[in-house]
């Protein structure tokens, strides 16, 4: 009786042995499997993971090379509108030269009256009061503007002319003789149609200064 009952208990911690045996293979077993379900889980997780990061990279990129493109746009139109302003300047510069180096209008293309009054003078030869009449004719040609100055219908002197906005600017080399040398300048800023009227400076041989009033009216010879 003692044996079987030995037995019995033999066969029953080993059967418990089994159990226990069973029960940790199953864990074990479960174990891995869990490890494998969520590395399963967690691939695709870190693989959309890194795909989103990729993503935003690129986007960032590609939002990064949309700002440097409107930059470069930007200054490209920059460049354009300076060239613009430069190109409107030098147009503005030629037809400020042209205006000058035109032919006088057809309104001054007429012989004028001229009566001086000299108002100011420290020159010996030239007295204030002295008065003076000739004949101006504004003329041009292939080489400039000149305007003449006619006395007893012959030509005493010429003048180098410009036709500015609102003046006429009129200036004489110096003129060498024996008995002088002289250099006269004219400004004539009140132009009307039927009257002009300005200034005219004579400068010495000493660099004595006379001026005189000037008044031009179409002339009736």
């Amino acid at each position: 009786m003692k044996n079987n009952a030995s037995i019995g208990i033999f066969r029953g911690i080993t059967m418990i042995n089994r159990l226990l045996s069973l029960n940790c293979w199953l864990e074990n077993s479960t174990a891995m499997t869990l490890q494998k379900l969520l590395v399963l889980i967690f691939i695709p997780l870190l693989i959309s993971c890194n795909n989103k990061k990729e993503q935003e990279l690129t986007e960032r990129e590609n939002a990064l090379l949309e700002r440097e493109q409107k930059f470069a746009d930007k200054e490209a139109e920059y460049e354009l509108l300076l060239k613009m302003k430069d190109s409107l300047q030098l147009a503005v510069q030629i037809k400020d030269t042209v205006s000058k180096i035109q032919t006088w209008p057809d309104s001054l293309k007429i012989k004028w009256s001229s009566k001086m009054i000299c108002r100011e003078s420290n020159c010996t030869n030239y007295v204030i009061g002295d008065q003076r009449t000739e004949i101006w004719d504004f003329a041009s040609d292939s080489t400039g503007m000149y305007a003449n100055v006619l006395s007893n219908n012959e030509i005493k002197r010429v003048f180098r002319g410009q036709y500015l906005v609102n003046k006429i600017v009129l200036d004489s080399a110096k003129e060498s003789s024996a008995k002088s040398n002289i250099k006269i300048n004219v400004v004539l800023d009140d132009i009307k149609k039927n009257v002009i009227k300005g200034t005219q400076t004579i400068t010495g041989q000493d660099n004595c200064t006379a001026k005189f009033s000037v008044e031009l009216t179409p002339s009736k010879k």
